[in-house]
């Protein structure tokens, strides 16, 4: 078993299917997935861990009955491709998920693909799973085929007779499973090929699966934060990890934040294209020629948006959202800065300040300076005062200062979540949380 954090192999895409689809049979009529963990549903937390880690496309396999009600989420993420119903088992559930991943793929006709993604699996039902757990399954995966998550085992352990104690168990060895649960597309192919998941045998999880195979599955170690909500105390004790700031990469929900910040940098610079308008700040600026670029070349908010994840730690805007088909064209980079400013805050981080500088010889901006600082917060989810915007003519230097292109560079100051800047997002969500 190696630490979670020592596998360094190289991930080209993930991809997961979050299992949702148990009855909550041991939750008092309660649906544990819908059910309210500090100020978000427990299927939110799994789903939003997934996003914050880097993985590429999730496909949700949730009971028929919850199929419309969990499909229509406002809250889902971008990289929610699916919602698909799962079986009677959860091995049926898995394979609902992964055949909608392909045939995803082949909708999509994704030019140079990564021919053999790594597929997570999750239990929606393990909320605490933190980032930086997820992104060392994936990448133990890359590295070995196949890769779970486990604990060692400290309580003494007995076998039943009865109702009378039999023996007392060996625990060397012995570990507990958690997910997500990683294998390569083609292993699984290649385990479904043996085994169906439609046929008679049962597997509690993919490692038993693979296994069965005689296939090597390869163990990290878990978190003791990442618990599975099977009964109503198991809520209690997921919010006290989060209130105490327990749980890995993220900070106390109680709002004993930490003192420290983070800074980031973020430039793009994209040439002007044919036809208008000109999109630049949130702002759709009639009369101006547009930038060129696979989404509506808004310079100025892509800036800002690597200056977010790069302060949290969390890539860069080309990884999130590549030029190809994956990606739709002429996407609203509104759109996109939202999506990385909740990534960003699933990490434990808000923007607190931001400094936007575009450069350009055309057209004037000085008036619109503003209304961008105001579009930019919204994306955000901050007060417009913690926006400022400025413009340069690029002292008519350089393709910028031609007037050929139009540059920008930002940098952000990101705080803990909970601390004075999130306060007013927060208390404006209401219910949404």
């Amino acid at each position: 078993m190696t630490a979670a954090h020592s596998a360094k192999a190289s991930v080209d895409r993930i991809d997961a299917v979050v299992v949702a689809a148990g009855s909550s049979s041991r939750m008092g009529g309660r649906d544990k997935l819908a059910a309210d963990l500090r100020g978000r549903s427990v299927l939110r937390w799994s789903v939003e861990a997934l996003a914050a880690a880097g993985v590429g496309r999730i496909v949700i396999a949730t009971s028929p009955a919850r199929l419309a009600e969990t499909a229509a989420l406002e809250w889902l993420p971008y990289e929610v491709v699916s919602v698909v119903a799962g079986g009677e088992r959860r091995q049926e559930s898995v394979a609902a998920g992964v055949a909608a991943l392909a045939e995803f793929d082949r909708e999509a006709a994704i030019p140079n693909a990564a021919p053999d993604p790594v597929i997570l699996v999750h239990d929606a039902a393990r909320p605490l799973a933190s980032p930086s757990l997820i992104r060392a399954v994936a990448q133990a995966v890359a590295q070995h085929g196949a890769a779970i998550p486990v604990l060692p085992v400290t309580e003494t352990l007995k076998r039943l007779s009865g109702d009378v104690i039999g023996t007392t168990v060996d625990r060397t060895d012995v570990v507990a499973a958690q997910t997500p649960q990683g294998v390569r597309r083609s292993i699984l192919e290649l385990a479904y090929a043996t085994y169906s998941p439609f046929g008679p045998e049962i597997w509690t999880d993919e490692a038993s699966l693979l296994e069965a195979c005689r296939i090597p599955v390869h163990a990290i170690l878990g978190e003791a934060t990442n618990l599975k909500v099977t009964v109503p105390t198991d809520l209690q004790r997921a919010g006290a990890f989060l209130d105490g700031g327990l749980v890995p990469g993220r900070p106390a929900v109680s709002g004993q934040a930490r003192a420290t910040g983070r800074i980031g940098l973020g430039m793009d610079s994209h040439p002007f294209g044919p036809g208008e308008p000109l999109v630049l700040g949130g702002l759709r600026i009639d009369g101006a020629p547009r930038l060129s670029g696979h989404s509506d070349g808004d310079v100025a908010l892509h800036a800002v948006a690597d200056a977010l994840l790069g302060a949290a730690g969390l890539g860069d805007l080309g990884r999130l959202f590549p030029a190809d088909a994956r990606t739709p064209v002429g996407i609203d980079s509104r759109v996109l800065l939202s999506s990385v400013a909740e990534k960003a805050r699933l990490a434990g981080w808000v923007a607190a300040n931001v400094d936007l500088t575009i450069i350009g010889a055309r057209p004037k901006l000085a008036p619109l300076l503003p209304e961008m600082a105001t579009a930019i917060a919204e994306c955000l989810g901050v007060d417009p005062s913690a926006v400022n915007v400025k413009a340069s003519t690029g002292n008519l230097d350089g393709p910028d200062g031609a007037g050929r292109s139009m540059s920008a560079n930002a940098i952000t100051w990101l705080v803990p979540v909970g601390g004075a800047a999130s306060d007013e997002r927060d208390s404006s969500r209401g219910d949404e949380e």
